[in-house]
């Protein structure tokens, strides 16, 4: 079974709502990373010196490859990535092996029969 990992960094408001999304279009898991920055194409707004900047929270799913796309696209429709600039990015990797997922093999191997 081959794995691609997404990496999403969105808005932490819409962190609950994406994994519920990637959930219901079926990643089996998730790693969250808090508290992260990041600047797009327009610097952070400052006010009287501070800068306000949102928080940002990094989510890992580690997915089966033929179920990538579908969870990819979902967490960009629920995180407004395409609609609201700032809002939010994902990437996809390959993964070349990953080790401690034996029990996701089992549950996905069901999952994905049809689609092999």
């Amino acid at each position: 079974m081959r794995f691609k990992l997404i990496i999403a960094f969105i808005d932490d408001s819409h962190t609950e709502q994406v994994l519920n999304a990637a959930r219901e279009a079926g990643a089996t898991g998730s790693t969250v990373i808090t508290s992260a920055r990041g600047e797009g194409l327009e610097k952070s707004k400052t006010f009287m010196g501070l800068t306000l900047e949102t928080q940002r929270d990094v989510l890992l799913f580690l997915v089966e490859e033929h179920m990538c796309r579908p969870i990819l696209e979902r967490i960009a429709e629920v995180g407004e990535f395409d609609n609201k600039p700032g809002s939010g990015i994902a990437v996809l990797i390959d993964v070349q092996d990953a080790v401690g997922v034996a029990h996701q093999v089992e549950q996905l191997s069901h999952e994905i029969e049809d689609k092999l």
